[in-house]
């Protein structure tokens, strides 16, 4: 029964996000009318946003009423049936804003408060990843079929790619930066995408060794999370912790502790402010 439910919730997933990429990709109006802001000025929710929950929502409410919703634009139903959906209609709001590709959008759902289906999708990279517990992680792309990921085998830290990710507040950016610049040094180089969906993806596909970033909510994470974790990686927050809003690490095994230890050391959980990361 839990197999053909969880399949049932990866073929949902998957058409809620293809609709919802589908509405962004061609629905992007070209002076983009900014509904509201978040934490800052820089830090935009777009129409386009709040339209892709609201789609994404309704999808899943008509197949699955009794089901709870954790949404970045507000959605939020507790649901009685053991299933609740966390979803980020829009991860890269400010990639999308400028019409750079790497934007996604990020499906995931829990039974019992774990998570079991993962599914982000990269409308403008052409590609899609998903996950269901215990089955591996998988992506379409330009390539034929479907792709079972692995994450890359371990280099030494010196020579890993590691991505991170900026708050959108002055005053926390600038102790994130200090982090990096302190890491800089220590591998091979940094990236900064501005999805972490993507990044978590990225992780998985073996394009990066690991990603880290402060100041995430569950639905920036939980499906990435997901889809790195099954395809080989480890996750994680600080050490013996799991992920958190304090911090998001996730990499290669080889990878994880020391670039985990460094950030400890460094104090990447704690920059006096509790701002949004607002990708």
């Amino acid at each position: 029964m839990t197999d053909s439910l969880h399949t049932e919730l990866l073929q949902l997933a998957l058409q809620a996000a293809a609709r919802a990429g589908a509405l962004l990709r061609d629905g992007r109006p070209a002076d983009l009318a900014v509904a509201a802001t978040k934490s800052s000025p820089i830090d935009v929710v777009t129409e386009m946003d709040i339209a892709a929950e609201k789609l994404i929502t309704g999808l899943i409410s008509d197949r699955r009423p009794d089901d709870g919703f954790l949404g970045e634009e507000g959605a939020s139903v507790e649901g009685t049936s053991g299933i609740r959906w966390v979803i980020d209609p829009l991860d890269g709001t400010v990639n999308y804003l400028y019409g750079l590709p790497t934007w996604a959008v990020s499906i995931a759902a829990e039974q019992d408060g774990e998570p079991v289906v993962g599914v982000v999708t990269a409308p403008m990279r052409g590609e899609t990843f998903h996950a269901v517990r215990g089955r591996g992680a998988w992506a379409t792309g330009a390539w034929a079929g479907e792709r079972k990921l692995a994450c890359r085998p371990a280099p030494a830290l010196d020579q890993a790619l590691i991505s991170t990710g900026f708050n959108y507040v002055a005053e926390v950016r600038a102790h994130q930066a200090d982090v990096a610049r302190r890491l800089i040094p220590l591998v091979r180089d940094i990236r900064r995408g501005g999805s972490a969906a993507i990044d978590l993806c990225d992780v998985a596909v073996g394009r990066l060794d690991g990603y880290y970033e402060r100041g995430l909510n569950p639905w920036d994470y939980t499906a990435g999370d997901l889809i790195a974790r099954e395809a080989g990686a480890r996750t994680g927050g600080r050490p013996g912790e799991r992920l958190s809003r304090d911090l998001t690490v996730a990499a290669s095994p080889g990878v994880f502790e020391p670039l985990q230890n460094l950030l400890e050391d460094f104090g990447a959980w704690h920059d006096g402010h509790d701002g949004h990361d607002g990708a």
